[in-house]
């Protein structure tokens, strides 16, 4: 499951360009990043008078352009797409989706605060994961100035990016090892994990090793 971080705050915090920051120490660390910036009114991707702005206007109700270094796709909508809609959209190659904006979203939030803005956070403190802030409030949440966006990687990586040590599980046949698919190890993870925990003497085990050998 790819995550979601949504940067939250009030008009003129700093979250674009503190986003910038992040964006980039994710890339410096190899990691693949999709934005989704919400906007709460009519918006124009594209140059009036050029031939993609042109079709759109003509009545075309999905644009693409694309070129060996990268595409693009206007669509017109109905309704406006959910978070977890566009997230679907954006999602393909890369590592985590991270939005700008989606305040009432229920995805996990990081609030960028500047005390010149405002005297007091834009969010509940049961919903923010981190807040980026100029000065410090009595809220129990992990706290990171405007200057460590170094921070607030490291921090996205360790709860969101991160994989715990992955089970292992063999399969011999025969002699012979077979590979499994992800779905047929969680199967006998799930079975074998279930009928040990059952007997006496197996509380917290860590390695199962069972040999059946057939007549």
């Amino acid at each position: 499951m790819i995550p979601v971080v949504s940067f939250v705050g009030r008009h003129n915090s700093g979250k674009t360009t503190f986003l910038e920051k992040v964006i980039k120490g994710f890339k410096s660390r190899g990691y693949s990043v999709a934005v989704i910036k919400h906007h709460k009114n009519n918006f124009e991707i594209d140059t009036p008078g050029k031939d993609t702005w042109r079709i759109a206007q003509a009545g075309s109700d999905v644009v693409i352009i694309s070129s060996p270094e990268k595409m693009a796709m206007i669509k017109k909508t109905k309704v406006e797409l959910t978070l977890d809609q566009l997230k679907e959209i954006a999602r393909e190659g890369v590592d985590i989706v991270i939005s700008e904006g989606y305040k009432y979203d229920n995805k996990p939030k990081i609030e960028v605060f500047r005390s010149e803005v405002s005297d007091k956070i834009l969010s509940d403190e049961k919903d923010l994961i981190a807040l980026v802030t100029d000065r410090r409030f009595e809220i129990d949440v992990p706290q990171f100035s405007l200057e460590d966006a170094d921070g607030i990687v490291e921090f996205i990586i360790s709860n969101f990016l991160k994989k715990p040590e992955e089970t292992e599980v063999t399969l011999t046949v025969n002699g012979n090892p077979i590979e499994m698919e992800p779905f047929i190890q969680d199967m006998f993870i799930n079975a074998v994990s279930g009928l040990v925990a059952a007997l006496h003497g197996t509380q917290n085990a860590k390695e199962i090793k069972i040999t059946v050998r057939r007549p």
